[in-house]
């Protein structure tokens, strides 16, 4: 079985489509949080995510953007975009973030599998070396943990308490995309990033996903390339401030 997973999009929908056109079949696709925020096409993302999303996570822009909090721990600038997209979203949309569940989340189908947002340790929680890795690792009980949060694509993994930030297997290029593989040992535990699909911010302009194919107990991880001047100019258009625009040019 093959399963989609996508994250922090934050309402860019150039990079959402470019997404899913890119990637191969899939039984099932997960959404690792902050559908939106900084992006100027809110309604719409939310809407595709609905459409082809069946697993999916909050993360805090998504209770920010709806309601459930305020922005008192953002700095200005994604405080405006918050506040400007609260304002844009349709009710039906605004509900439905209302109502994602928090992480860690498990889904029947995908067994020794978790989906949280930051960490299995704390929502709003930054994985960022292997030292916030390791300690997520040591507590979580699941053979693979997908998060996001730190728009960053990569992947760590643990065995007797050691833990490792891991370096990914460069394929072929295959068209656009650029595809990197990790193969899966069943004796290890996982936390996996698949990077960022509407604000990367690993120096890599190109939208991110992965694909975990649990036959072939691996993980693809994606790079594509969008309309990046097609989503900057929706934020322009929209009156957002400008260095969201263009930070989407240099990956950051």
């Amino acid at each position: 079985m093959r399963l989609l997973l996508v994250s922090d999009i934050h309402g860019n929908l150039e990079a959402l489509e470019a997404c899913l056109e890119a990637a191969p079949d899939y039984d099932t696709a997960a959404n690792l949080g902050d559908v939106v925020g900084y992006g100027a096409s809110p309604n719409q993302v939310v809407e595709l995510v609905r459409a082809t999303m069946r697993i999916n996570v909050r993360g805090n822009h998504d209770r920010c953007c709806c309601g459930l909090e305020d922005t008192t721990n953002f700095n200005p600038i994604a405080a405006d975009a918050v506040n400007w997209t609260r304002g844009e979203l349709s009710e039906h949309n605004l509900e439905w973030l209302r109502a994602l569940p928090s992480g860690p989340l498990h889904d029947a189908a995908w067994k020794r599998v978790q989906f949280v947002h930051g960490s299995p340790l704390e929502e709003d929680g930054y994985i960022t070396s292997e030292f916030s890795a390791g300690a997520a690792l040591e507590f979580t009980p699941v053979h693979l943990t997908f998060f996001g949060h730190t728009h960053i694509q990569c992947a760590f993994a643990q065995r007797r308490m050691v833990t490792e930030a891991l370096t990914l297997e460069r394929m072929p290029s295959a068209g656009a995309a650029q595809i990197a593989k990790l193969k899966l040992d069943p004796l290890m535990k996982y936390l996996v990033n698949p990077g960022s699909v509407g604000q990367p911010r690993d120096h890599d302009r190109r939208a991110a996903f992965a694909i975990y194919d649990s036959t072939q107990h691996e993980i693809l991880f994606y790079r594509v390339p969008y309309d990046i001047a097609g989503a900057q100019e929706r934020i322009l258009q929209a009156g957002l401030p400008r260095g969201l625009a263009l930070r989407l040019e240099d990956g950051r």
